[in-house]
């Protein structure tokens, strides 16, 4: 584990999407006991912290991102008995707990929006939402359709995302007041920290401007264009000193995460100034596609703009919200997000898929600063790309007029166990969302202790991380053309070959790890490589 005093600097965070992580009773959802009994797991990975995404109860529009209460947890996934569990199991085993905060909207279901609509126009109960006689733009919700709702006394509220999901009011101390209120709630109860969803979202520009550009948040942003009026405002910045500030007061210490689509990467850095938040996600990497120039101009700027500010920098391929990256690098580089892949959609190249993946994790786990893995990527799991349409239960899938088919392919339930039920998903057969049946391949106990398996090659790489301090080190270019790159952390060359032919690495190295076997003695296509110099 990395010192207690900036653990969070160089950690590598697992996320954990429980709904698809491990069900403990069989109903086909995930659980928290289900996680818990999985944590060992993860402590043998060699991975330094836990992120959750949302457990609270919730009606389940968007998948537990539209909150009915953020001070306990869904009858589905367990009770607040077995969130201090997990916590406490978690630290025993040296292991971090980051939970997902949801403080951009609520559910409509939250007391707050009942009150809010039992007590009418111009009442304090509706001053907590973004409430209007009329709708007040043309803004468009970023699930598709109106951002505008009305309700049945003729008053319209908005909504950036779905319909079940009202944006609050953060210009109402009330707000302020009670998301503190929550911080406190879950600090007490022991979790390490916070990854703050849309943190870029919460401040609106105060006369809710027009705006007619595109209001996408999952979408790599054009630095160039002007702001929008709902996204990067400045008040942020005021909210995340005072939760600083609170989180300071306690042990640790305990850290905000921003999940904030901000372009360029000096507005991005000032998320994470010393008196803000500690880390943001680095969604320019995420996004960039399988190019050495292009790869390490994300790099280069990532670490300078982070490095102004005082903050480590953040690495991630993958989460809940895009499609994984072993099935993304089986396409042609295309830029920003895929949106989303069906049966009737041009199929990756799996094999190619994977084989660039474990280059580019290999890469990723080498950089300076912070990772973050997301659930079965380090068994290799592609996206779910002939899910049936008439299983898709994102929100995207039927605001897009089934355009977009949205986030479900990659938030499949994972594989533990090749030959039980559900792939040791959960006791019965029972799956959320179904399986494909290649799931077995890519079963934890089919990989764990085989050379040369995705996940002994992650378990590898973690290790040598920490033992090597990669994290802690600083990046050196060794060298950068179109099909190669190559740098050094500490002392090890880490190179990586985009192109078709082999290359040879530097005579008297001796080599660490591979993300896939050298070919006499040379690094063949779409492989990295750690070498100790």
């Amino acid at each position: 584990m990395p010192p207690t005093e900036h653990w969070w600097r160089d950690a590598v965070i697992y996320q954990v999407y429980p709904r698809s992580f491990a069900d403990s009773d069989g109903d086909g959802m995930g659980d928290l006991p289900g996680i818990t009994a999985r944590l060992p797991q993860l402590r043998d990975l060699g991975v330094d912290a836990v992120w959750l995404s949302p457990f609270y109860p919730s009606p389940q529009h968007d998948a537990g991102y539209d909150v009915a209460d953020y001070r306990s947890v869904d009858p589905r996934f367990g009770d607040l008995g077995a969130a201090d569990k997990l916590i406490a199991e978690a630290h025993d085993l040296d292991l971090k707990v980051i939970i997902d905060l949801v403080p951009n909207h609520t559910s409509t279901e939250h007391e707050w929006f009942r009150a809010a609509l039992a007590a009418g126009p111009g009442s304090p109960e509706r001053a907590r939402y973004i409430f209007r006689d009329q709708p007040a733009n043309s803004w468009q919700s970023v699930f598709g359709g109106s951002a505008w709702e009305q309700v049945a006394d003729g008053q319209w509220y908005l909504h950036l995302f779905d319909v079940s999901q009202p944006d609050l009011d953060w210009g109402n101390p009330e707000v302020r007041a009670e998301f503190v209120g929550i911080l406190r709630f879950w600090l007490d109860r022991g979790v390490d920290g916070f990854r703050v969803d849309v943190a870029h979202g919460l401040v609106k520009e105060s006369s809710l401007a027009e705006w007619t550009g595109p209001t996408e948040i999952l979408k790599d942003p054009d630095p160039d264009a002007a702001r929008p009026p709902m996204w990067d405002q400045e008040g942020v910045h005021d909210i995340y000193r005072e939760w600083r500030a609170v989180l300071d007061e306690y042990p640790g210490p305990r850290i905000l995460v921003a999940e904030a689509w901000v372009t360029p990467e000096e507005r991005l850095a000032r998320y994470v100034r010393p008196d803000e938040m500690h880390q943001a996600f680095n969604f320019p990497f995420l996004v960039a596609s399988w190019q050495a120039a292009l790869r390490r101009e994300v790099i280069d700027s990532s670490l300078a703009a982070t490095s102004a500010v005082g903050a480590p920098t953040t690495w991630v391929l993958s989460n809940h919200d895009v499609v994984r990256h072993a099935t993304r690098f089986g396409y042609p580089p295309v830029e920003g997000r895929m949106l989303g892949i069906g049966a009737g959609d041009p199929q990756p190249d799996i094999g190619l898929g994977l084989r660039r993946a474990r280059a580019a994790s290999l890469q990723m786990l080498a950089l300076p600063g912070s990772a973050y893995l997301y659930q079965g990527e380090e068994l290799g799991l592609p996206e779910h790309t002939t899910l049936p349409d008439d299983h898709r239960q994102d929100p995207t899938w039927e605001r897009s007029g089934h355009t977009e088919r949205g986030r479900d392919g990659c938030r499949v339930p994972i594989p533990w166990e090749a030959d039980a039920p559900s792939y040791g998903f959960g006791p019965s057969d029972a799956s959320w969302l179904p399986q494909p049946a290649s799931w077995a391949e890519y079963a934890l106990d089919r990989q764990r202790d085989v050379p040369g398996s995705t996940w002994e090659l992650y378990r590898a790489a973690l290790d040598l991380r920490r033992s090597h301090g990669l994290g802690t080190s600083t990046l050196t270019w060794a060298e950068s053309s179109e099909e190669v790159l190559a740098f050094r952390v500490s002392d090890v060359l880490v190179l990586t070959n985009f192109g078709s032919a082999p290359v040879s690495l530097p005579a008297g190295v001796r080599v660490l790890l591979s993300s896939e076997p050298l070919v006499d003695g040379q690094v063949p296509a779409d492989v990295t490589v750690w070498a100790q110099v």
